[in-house]
C-alpha cells in the first residue's frame, strides 16, 4: 500500500469502521464467533443468495459425476465454511502467537527451513483453499534470516487496503503488491537474504498467459508468474497442502514440487501445482472458493485475442 499518500475522508472512515468492528469482534472466543458464522452462512445461502448461480454452475461443471443432491450438499457446506473464513480472518486482529500455533499445525516445515539455511529462496504455492489468511503466521516458524512475503493485489479503497495490510502483517510477514514482486525479491537477492514467498496461484489471469491446464474438468488458463520468478531466483518450490481436521483447526503440509528448478522442464511446476490443488480440493471440496468466477476467460477468448500467434504464445514461459 502507498503509505505516502493521505487517505481521503471516506477512506479513513472505511479504515476506522473496519478497525472498530474487527477490533471488537476479534476479542470474542472462536466458539461464539461460529454461532454468528452459522447465521451469516444461512443469510448468504438462503436469504441474500450470494452468488448462488456461480457456485451451482462451478460445482456442476467441476463434478459432473456427482448427483445434484451431492452438489447441493457441498454448496451448503461451502457457505458454512465461507462464514467461518470471514470470522476466522476477523479473529486475526487480536490473535496471539500461542493461539495460532495451537490452531494451525505445520508438517514438513523442516524442508523449508533447511532450504533457507542453505541460502535458498523458497516459493510456496497456495490456493483459495481452507483459510489461506492464517498462512500469514508462517514467519513465527521460519528461520529469522529469511524474509517471509505474500503477494497480493492492493484494494481500490485505500482505507480497506490499509486495514487488510495491517491484518496480514500481524505476524511480521511482508505484504508485497503484485506489481512490485520482482523488484522486492531482487532486492533481497542482492542483499543475500533468502526469501520465502507465498503465491495464491489459482486466480484467473489475464489473456496474456502462456499455459492452459486441465483443472477440475475445465480447460483452464493458468497463472505462471510464480514459476517465472522461481526460475529466476533458482528457488525451491513447495505446494501448501491444507486440510481442516475439525472446525477452527488446520493442518498445513509442505509438499515438494521441485528442489532443482533449473533441471525441471518448463511449465512442469505450474502443472504440478494445479494437479496437487485439484487433488486437495477433491478430498474436501467445500473448502475451496467456489463463489469466484475462475473460468471467465476461455481458450476461445485467448485464441481470438492472439489469432495466428496463439500457439507461439503457448510455446514459452
Amino acid at each position: 500500500m502507498e503509505k505516502d499518500k493521505k487517505l481521503s475522508f471516506k477512506e479513513k472512515l472505511t479504515y476506522w469502521a473496519l478497525t472498530g468492528f474487527c477490533g471488537t469482534v476479534s476479542l470474542l472466543p472462536l466458539r461464539l464467533l461460529y454461532i454468528f458464522s452459522d447465521i451469516l452462512a444461512w443469510l448468504a445461502h438462503s436469504v441474500v443468495r450470494y452468488r448462488r448461480g456461480v457456485v451451482s454452475r462451478n460445482l456442476a461443471e467441476a463434478f459432473p459425476e456427482k448427483t445434484e443432491e451431492e452438489r447441493k450438499c457441498i454448496a451448503k457446506e461451502f457457505y458454512r465454511f465461507l462464514g467461518d473464513y470471514f470470522f476466522e480472518t476477523v479473529k486475526l486482529y487480536h490473535m496471539s502467537d500461542r493461539f495460532i500455533d495451537r490452531h494451525l499445525q505445520l508438517e514438513g516445515l523442516e524442508m523449508v527451513n533447511e532450504a533457507v539455511g542453505r541460502g535458498r529462496d523458497v516459493t510456496l504455492y497456495l490456493g483459495h483453499y481452507c483459510n489461506w489468511e492464517w498462512v500469514s503466521s508462517l514467519p513465527l516458524h521460519i528461520r529469522p534470516e529469511a524474509a517471509c512475503a505474500q503477494i497480493y493485489h492492493p484494494l481500490n479503497n485505500r482505507g480497506s487496503d490499509k486495514f487488510f495490510y495491517r491484518l496480514r502483517t500481524r505476524f511480521h510477514a511482508h505484504n508485497v503488491p503484485m506489481e512490485d514482486t520482482f523488484r522486492v525479491l531482487l532486492k533481497w537477492k542482492k542483499e543475500k537474504r533468502p526469501s520465502v514467498t507465498g503465491y495464491i496461484a489459482d486466480q484467473a489471469p489475464g489473456l496474456n498467459a502462456h499455459l492452459f491446464v486441465d483443472f477440475l474438468n475445465h480447460d483452464t488458463i493458468a497463472y505462471t508468474g510464480p514459476e517465472r520468478i522461481s526460475r529466476f531466483l533458482k528457488a525451491d518450490v513447495f505446494y501448501c497442502h491444507m486440510s481442516r481436521p475439525r472446525r477452527g483447526y488446520y493442518t498445513l503440509r509442505f509438499v515438494p514440487i521441485t528442489m532443482d528448478i533449473a533441471a525441471t522442464p518448463v511449465f512442469e511446476p505450474s502443472k504440478e501445482y494445479f494437479r496437487l490443488l485439484e487433488e486437495n480440493i477433491r478430498q474436501a471440496p467445500q473448502y475451496w472458493l467456489w463463489s469466484h468466477r475462475r473460468w471467465k476467460r476461455t481458450r476461445e477468448m485467448f485464441n481470438a485475442h492472439f489469432g495466428d500467434k496463439a500457439e507461439e504464445q503457448l510455446s514459452h514461459l
